[in-house]
């Protein structure tokens, strides 16, 4: 057992994000058969990320203010401090923070054996997206159902 060092804290490329996004990794492969990536990721009001998808699919758990997400095709959605969401392999999607607060979030995956293939970014998501007004605590537990 030992204690990794801390990551460092970088600016996004604004080619896949609008506005202030930083992101810190937290977990990387160690081991040759490790895949699990973790990251913590702050986004300033209105900041947000392009449109993208994961091979794998992706978990979102919120751990400050509230996100705003949208799956392509689908409703903008808020997600709450505590709240974790899963987005399916290949589902195109968009996450980012609301007009009025920061939120942080983790962003966790599973890279593919190529692991420069297991994120597909997109084109950035416009201000009319952005700002269509979302649906109020759309994001539930699945346990039990």
């Amino acid at each position: 057992m030992h204690i990794l060092p801390p990551a460092a804290v970088t600016k996004t490329a604004p080619t896949r994000m609008t506005g202030e996004v930083w992101s810190e990794l937290i977990v990387e492969p160690v081991e040759d058969d490790h895949r699990m990536v973790v990251g913590r990721v702050r986004f300033a009001p209105k900041s947000r990320t392009a449109w993208h998808s994961h091979s794998r699919g992706q978990f979102l758990h919120v751990l400050a203010g509230v996100a705003l997400m949208q799956s392509r095709g689908g409703e903008v959605i808020e997600v709450h401090a505590g709240q974790t969401v899963y987005t399916p392999p290949g589902e195109e999607h968009w996450h980012g923070a609301t007009p009025d607060s920061f939120m942080e979030h983790l962003a966790m995956i599973e890279l593919c054996d190529d692991a420069a293939n297991s994120n597909t970014w997109l084109e950035l998501v416009s201000d009319e997206v952005y700002g269509s007004s979302p649906t109020r605590n759309a994001v539930t537990s699945a346990a039990g159902s």
